[in-house]
């Protein structure tokens, strides 16, 4: 990634120079008009070693369990607390919303009683508010990539709880020490999280390429 692409995406202009934590000092390069500005050379460096990362633990795990497909799960509305800590209880609801889907699908819960079907779509409405992107997640991930380090703080504590590597991307406001690979960047701009996450994809699909050439 060059310097142009990540200014035009606003990836170094950050949160205000009044919110900030100062273990965040030596990502920062600059204050201007009243926000701090990230040193790109640190983001450019801490990107390219997340991707190798992502990339490789995805080659290791289809090889570990000879795949040739990847699945990538994500969250983009409020979580709850314990999806991974608490996974097997979670993993047993997810199990139940995939059966009654299927019956829904195949137009099963309509030829029940009516009191029957009507309890199974209410169990299917409540289970439908868990995050679309995990619906279909059968273990507790390989890597994770948080967005927002201050709104995801939980989802990092779990991670670390349970000892699954983090990519998180940094704001002045975050702790650069609790991910295991932090990205300085403006986490708030669409097009600053868009063009690292693409990075990320490219990386992933590499990562899947090169097991199916070298299996």
């Amino acid at each position: 990634m060059n310097f142009e692409e990540m200014m035009e995406a606003g990836i170094p202009f950050c949160h205000g120079t009044r919110k900030w934590n100062p273990r965040m000092s030596p990502y920062i390069s600059a204050k201007h008009k009243g926000i701090h500005i990230t040193n790109l050379t640190r983001t450019a460096r801490f990107l390219s070693e997340a991707c190798y990362k992502a990339a490789d633990l995805v080659a290791r795990a289809a090889i570990r369990t000879r795949c040739h497909y990847m699945s990538l799960y994500y969250i983009n509305k409020k979580r709850f607390g314990g999806m991974l800590t608490d996974w097997s209880t979670i993993e047993t609801r997810l199990h139940k919303f995939r059966d009654l889907r299927a019956e829904q699908k195949t137009g099963r819960l309509n030829r029940l009683p009516k009191r029957d079907a009507a309890i199974l779509k209410r169990q299917l409405s409540r289970l439908q508010t868990y995050p679309g992107g995990i619906q279909y997640m059968t273990g507790v991930p390989d890597i994770v990539i948080i967005v927002d380090q201050q709104e995801e703080y939980t989802a990092l504590r779990e991670c670390i709880a349970l000892g699954i590597p983090t990519i998180c991307l940094i704001d002045p406001n975050c702790d650069p020490d609790l991910a295991d690979i932090s990205i300085p960047a403006n986490d708030n701009a669409i097009a600053s999280i868009r063009l690292i996450l693409n990075k990320f994809v490219f990386a992933i699909c590499e990562g899947r390429s090169s097991y199916i050439r070298n299996p």
